[in-house]
């Protein structure tokens, strides 16, 4: 073999390697450090029985009325992210945070996550508790999993109070995801790898350190989780169900909403729209990113108690 065709076959070898062997690194760091931040990662809330599986439910506060949390799709630890809401609340409430299958502590699950099987399984942990009258809240997708959860549990639930909650005809929840990707980045260690590189996503929150650092234990053992996925999987026929839903005209209806949502055309009207159709609905909009709870905390729950009261 000539010389230069030899170096140069070894440098593409080489350069072949290379990322192999990276990948090959971060799959294996990506394991081990999983198992290992298992003994990290906070012990919080109750485990209940649900569909022979064990959910996280935190039960916080007391108080006349009980408010039923439900996040958004992907909270890696739901109870630690409404961490500043929950604070505000909880003089007055009593205030319990669902951690759905796959989120927190909670077990995974091989049922699919139809808007109809998440809604039973969180009234099934709901009802363990005893509680039988209780306002739902939720942030992001919980708003379609609700409209579900209502008309089937109207007798229980008193009211609605959505943050920046997702909402029938929503444009763009039709796309195909890329699922097979995100569980081979998560597979690799590349996801991991990508949060320990990036910017603080609570910066300006206010969460406390040992809080961040939960939220990030959290996520590296729950993003892109198989059960994740199979919600993501779902998203396009969960919305295309709830396209002709409405809630009952007789539940009162809070919403909170971004100002300024430029990545979603008719955010604000859409939500106007949801809040008119209740006999007593109210729209109240917030500069602030979607995570409203995040930075508005005090302002979300000061609203809550004039409406609930």
């Amino acid at each position: 073999m000539k010389k230069p065709l030899k170096i140069t076959l070894i440098v593409v070898g080489v350069l072949v390697a290379i990322p192999v062997v990276f990948v090959g690194t971060t799959a294996t760091v990506n394991v081990v450090a999983t198992n290992v931040e298992a003994a990290d990662r906070q012990v919080y809330g109750e485990l209940v029985d649900v569909d022979g599986k064990k959910m996280n439910v935190v039960d916080q506060g007391s108080g006349e009325q009980t408010i039923v949390l439900l996040p958004g799709q992907g909270t890696a630890s739901p109870a630690i992210d409404f961490a500043p809401l929950i604070d505000e609340l909880d003089d007055t409430y009593r205030v319990i945070t669902v951690e759905p299958f796959g989120y927190g502590r909670s077990d995974d699950t091989d049922t699919p996550r139809t808007t109809a099987n998440i809604a039973s399984e969180v009234h099934e942990a709901v009802s363990s508790l005893g509680v039988d009258k209780y306002v739902l809240a939720g942030h992001s997708i919980a708003g379609i999993y609700a409209l579900d959860y209502v008309e089937r549990f109207r007798d229980e639930v008193t009211a609605f109070v959505g943050i920046d909650t997702s909402v029938p005809g929503q444009p763009g929840m039709d796309a195909d995801l890329p699922l097979g990707l995100f569980g081979t980045l998560k597979n690799l260690g590349l996801v991991r790898l990508i949060a320990g590189l990036s910017d603080d996503p609570y910066a300006g929150t206010p969460y406390t350190a040992s809080q961040k650092e939960q939220l990030a234990l959290f996520a590296n053992k729950n993003s892109m989780s198989p059960t994740m996925l199979n919600e993501m999987e779902h998203i396009a026929p969960n919305f295309a169900e709830a396209e002709s839903r409405t809630f009952p005209a007789d539940l009162p209806v809070l919403l909170f909403a971004q100002q300024n949502n430029t990545g979603v055309e008719g955010w604000a009207e859409l939500h106007e729209k949801q809040a008119a159709h209740a006999e007593r609905g109210e729209l109240i909009l917030l500069d602030a990113d979607h995570y409203l709870h995040h930075t508005k905390s005090p302002e979300i729950a000061e609203a809550m108690k004039r409406f609930l009261g």
